[in-house]
């Protein structure tokens, strides 16, 4: 049968990437505790985003009715003014950087942006927003290298961009003990904040 080549669910989630600039900027930061911390779980530079709302496994066949409201939500909004600063850890074990900024603004977007998937009927888990990137993850029973790293971040401030794009993201097919990938299914410029603007 030729249904078994695709699966049936999808795990998905909307956010905004940083621009290269700003993720290089914080990678530079980063650099030492690469070397100090190599245990760690590190995420790849090129999957750094800020999630807006964590939909998680999707039917497939679900993920097209997200894309003219999202669409429609990104013509309508301009980018706001993000900067990645400071640092910290959910749990000893989830090392993150801040977002700094238009904060008020990236509120108001992940909650729109939720509200939007609601209106698609579709269902998922309303966790807090809590605006940040993830960096990496410590591995079972070590309590302490997110933490110190953490402290080390802590008075990084990186420059201010502008977030361009809003991103509706799948993560990798099936379950495997490797790396989580991630791959847009689809992104949409942020607009000028005039509905009908391109």
């Amino acid at each position: 049968m030729h249904d078994q080549t695709q699966p049936a669910t999808v795990r998905v989630f909307i956010a905004l990437a940083p621009p290269d600039h700003a993720k290089e900027e914080l990678a530079r930061e980063l650099r030492p505790a690469y070397g100090t911390h190599p245990h760690m779980r590190w995420n790849r530079i090129e999957d750094w985003h800020i999630t807006l709302a964590f939909l998680g496994e999707l039917p497939v066949a679900t993920v097209p009715l997200l894309r003219p409201p999202l669409a429609a939500l990104a013509a309508a909004r301009r980018p706001p003014s993000l900067a990645l600063r400071g640092s910290g850890d959910f749990d000893d074990r989830v090392l993150w950087s801040g977002i700094g900024g238009d904060v008020d603004e990236l509120r108001t977007l992940a909650g729109d942006v939720r509200t939007a998937v609601k209106d698609c009927g579709v269902v998922f888990e309303e966790r807090p927003f809590r605006p940040h990137l993830t960096l990496a993850r410590a591995r079972r029973g070590d309590h302490s290298s997110a933490g110190e790293i953490a402290r080390g971040l802590a008075g990084f401030t990186g420059r201010r961009w502008a977030a361009e794009r809003l991103h509706l993201v799948g993560s990798n097919f099936g379950r495997s003990s490797g790396p989580i990938h991630y791959r847009d299914i689809e992104a949409w410029p942020l607009g000028d904040g005039d509905p009908a603007g391109s």
